[in-house]
């Protein structure tokens, strides 16, 4: 398994060239959530990284207020909860199938259906790898 970093607010801020303060907003706003070590340092996570990174894209690139990035965030979540939903309703559905038309061909089905192809988050908002 492969060790993931943790990162101080001064070498963040340092990778994307923005002031700790900036970080420390987009806390107080809710946009990020550091862990804390037991002397209260902020220590950012890989995956703190990559929403800072989204944060980033959304404010420098796409010119959205923060009020307008906690709606997309929050947004971006429920989206990625409900594609795990239709996923595992996906797949339960072939599994009860499966189970009905066990070993029988079902290319001879009245109704064919194609292998689909789900257009992930990921796909229509690229993530920036800034610094990394």
């Amino acid at each position: 398994m492969k060790k993931k970093g943790l990162y101080t607010i001064g070498v963040v801020a340092r990778m994307y060239d923005i002031h700790p303060q900036t970080l420390r907003l987009y806390e107080r706003e809710g946009l990020l959530k550091p862990s804390r070590t037991e002397g209260n340092t902020r220590l950012y996570s890989e995956e703190d990284l990559e929403r800072l990174e989204f944060i980033l894209f959304l404010t420098r690139e796409l010119g959205v207020n923060l009020a307008g990035v906690d709606i997309i965030l929050n947004m971006k979540e429920q989206l990625e909860e409900l594609q795990k939903q239709i996923d595992q309703l996906f797949e339960f559905i072939q599994t009860e199938l499966s189970k009905v038309y066990e070993g029988e061909d079902l290319r001879k089905a009245i109704v064919s259906v194609p292998k689909r192809k789900v257009m992930k988050l990921d796909d229509i908002i690229p993530s920036k790898k800034a610094g990394r």
